[in-house]
């Protein structure tokens, strides 16, 4: 699963010799920002069915290794075996439409892109107090003195509503 996670959102290798992290780029990846970690939370009860949704992924990355006549090491799973630029090409193909397990890997994808985009397993405070690396690389602004979140700038440059003469000095409406 790491394999996958780190061809999604690439990071360097967490020691030398880390074989599920290809180390294709420099700095942080999903793995890195917790990817596991969002897959296994247990309000998701997806954690059972890992071990069986790996299986499936070495089994096709096994055939997508053979059918492109890739020299996999028979000591590694098959995705982890192989170079990134063949997890890549073989990744991209699991989402055709014409894969039956499309959903499978969407739904992984996603969870995935979470857990690098909004640290979706750590509470927000928490992730910023702890430099959590997805967040640092967006950008990610830190919050006021007091703790909560207000933006100044609009995203678009400028407001799209008036604020409503009712709406509290804690933005809720009254």
């Amino acid at each position: 699963m790491e394999a996958y996670a780190d061809t999604l959102i690439p990071g360097e290798r967490r020691y030398p010799g880390d074989r599920p992290i290809a180390g294709a780029v420099d700095g942080p990846g999903a793995v890195q920002a917790g990817a596991l970690q969002v897959l296994t939370l247990p309000q998701l009860s997806l954690a059972p069915l890992l071990p069986d949704i790996a299986a499936l992924l070495n089994a096709r990355a096994f055939a997508f290794a053979a059918s492109h006549l890739i020299l996999l090491p028979p000591s590694l799973p098959a995705i982890v075996g192989m170079s990134f630029t063949h997890r890549t090409a073989f990744v991209r193909g699991l989402f055709g439409t014409d894969e039956p397990d499309r959903l499978i890997w969407q739904l992984l994808s996603l969870l995935i892109y979470l857990s690098f985009d909004t640290a979706a397993h750590q509470d927000t405070v928490q992730a910023m107090e702890t430099h959590h690396p997805g967040l640092v690389w967006l950008g990610f602004p830190p919050p006021d003195p007091d703790g909560l979140w207000r933006y100044v700038d609009y995203s678009y440059g400028t407001a799209l509503a008036a604020l409503h003469p009712t709406t509290t000095d804690s933005g809720s409406p009254a």
